[in-house]
């Protein structure tokens, strides 16, 4: 009875664990630093409830460049990372607010609207070289303010966060 008892505390413990394994395995689990951490209405995640992402899990999604000056730097820089699109695309996510936070606390909101094609992303390169903090990174959300008008706003300069470290989305 005792060999039966702990065959079946095994069969459901194992039952419990293969779901989230299988679910690690899918997305993958940060080998390195994590530089950002997905929380809150998500489908995929990795850890626990929430999505983690060292720089190469980053770097391994589809990357875009966007050529575009900003109020903040001198010229037209090159800024190369996920298109915000894509990122929400890879979490599930289609509808709501991101909440998107700093290393320092700044938290702002972007609706997940703003996630179109050809719109902003996820920033972790600047001039072809991954940004330090000093360098308002490791991650910053740029938008292309060059492309649109639209681009041009204080709305739109206050999504732009740099030295990003969280999203939070909520509906």
């Amino acid at each position: 009875m005792r060999d039966l008892l702990r065959a079946i505390v095994h069969a459901c413990v194992i039952s419990l664990l293969i779901p989230l394994y299988a679910a690690a395995e899918e997305f993958g689990l940060p080998e390195g630093e994590v530089v950002l951490t997905v929380s809150g209405e998500i489908e995929k995640t990795n850890v626990d409830d929430t999505a983690q992402f060292d720089m190469d899990m980053l770097m391994a999604l589809e990357s875009e460049i966007i050529e575009t000056s900003t109020i903040w730097t001198e010229g037209v820089l090159t800024f190369e990372g996920v298109p915000l699109h894509v990122l929400i695309d890879h979490l599930g996510v289609s509808e709501g607010v991101l909440r998107a936070s700093a290393i320092n606390d700044y938290t702002i909101e972007i609706p997940v609207e703003d996630a179109v094609i050809g719109g902003p992303m996820v920033a972790y390169k600047l001039n072809d070289a991954l940004m330090s903090v000093r360098d308002k990174g490791p991650l910053w959300i740029v938008y292309p303010y060059d492309d649109s008008d639209d681009y041009r706003s204080e709305v739109i300069y206050s999504r732009s966060i740099w030295q990003l470290d969280r999203i939070e989305f909520v509906r």
